[in-house]
């Protein structure tokens, strides 16, 4: 299980550097863009995040 987990994490930070290596500009001017933004819209940015991925895991978890 540990395996699998590591695994999701190693996934997770090559997926994260790929728009900062690909188009860094862009990227900064994003990240940026987030400090406008309250508590409560950021919030609710991790929670469709959070409630997307759980929803792709599971239609990936079926097909497999």
């Amino acid at each position: 299980m540990w395996q699998e987990i590591l695994t999701a994490l190693c996934l997770v930070l090559v997926l994260e550097g790929i728009l900062p290596f690909l188009m860094p500009e862009r990227w900064q001017r994003m990240m940026s863009g987030i400090g406008d933004l309250n508590a409560r819209q950021v919030r609710l940015a991790g929670l469709a995040s959070m409630l997307l991925g759980t929803l792709c895991l599971y239609l990936v978890r079926q097909v497999a």
